[in-house]
Order: C-alpha cells, then structure tokens, then sequence
C-alpha cells in the first residue's frame, strides 16, 4: 500500500487504494484515432474495480472533448467531472473523468484524465 491515500483511508484504513507510476506507455483510440498517448501515466489499483490509468492532460487530445454536467463524488478521491469524446466519426458519452481538485492523499491524479475501457475502442498498455 502507497501513501497515496485520501482522508477517507483515515475512516476506513483497510480500503485498498494504490496510486503507482504505470512505468509502460499508454495509448487511448476512439474511432481509429489516438486521443490520448503518454509514458508517465499513473494506474490506480483500487477495491475490487479494475485498474484505472489515469493520463497527464497534456498528453491528452482536449480538442477532442467536451466537458458535461455528469459529476460523481468519491469518499477516497474528491469530486470527479466527466467529458464526451467525439473522434473518428464516434461519439462517447461521459467516457473521461478527472478529479480536478483530488483529496491531497490522492494528489498524484491531479491534471490527470481516465478512460472508461468501455467506452473507447481500446486502452493499449505496453
């Protein structure tokens, strides 16, 4: 276990949360095109979901993006704002999220996006 944790590890300190550096590249395609290609993302290891990558913005195509009103709360991470892709004639809605003011134990996604594996047509890690 990190020290990566949020204040909610202080109310539940046996919840399972990892921020590592992903040490591979990592590569987002949505209709045949890159939207997003980086090689010092961040995986999260969290609980019983699969692992999340979460991309430095700037290696993220934003042009790409448009910024919903979708929102989430997590107790462990903060606040999380969503995006739509619209790339190579596809759209996916709600398909990005960023916790743009994470809890400070979970400081390292800050400017940080993560895809849904669902949503894209592939998350490429190697």
């Amino acid at each position: 276990m990190s020290d990566n944790k949020s204040p909610g590890f202080q109310r539940k300190p046996d919840y399972p949360l990892e921020i590592v550096p992903s040490g591979k590249s990592v590569r987002v395609t949505l209709g045949g095109e890159v939207i997003a290609e980086a090689n010092d993302a961040f995986v999260m290891t969290e609980l019983d979901y699969s692992p999340a990558y979460y991309i430095p913005i700037g290696d993220v195509r934003l042009d790409l993006m448009e910024k919903t009103d979708h929102s989430s709360h997590c107790p462990f991470k903060g606040n999380a704002s969503y995006w739509t892709i619209n790339a190579g004639g596809q759209t996916a809605e709600n398909a990005v999220w960023s916790y743009e003011t994470p809890f400070d134990e979970v400081a390292l996604i800050r400017e940080t996006m993560s895809f849904y594996i669902s949503k894209v047509d592939a998350i490429e890690v190697g």
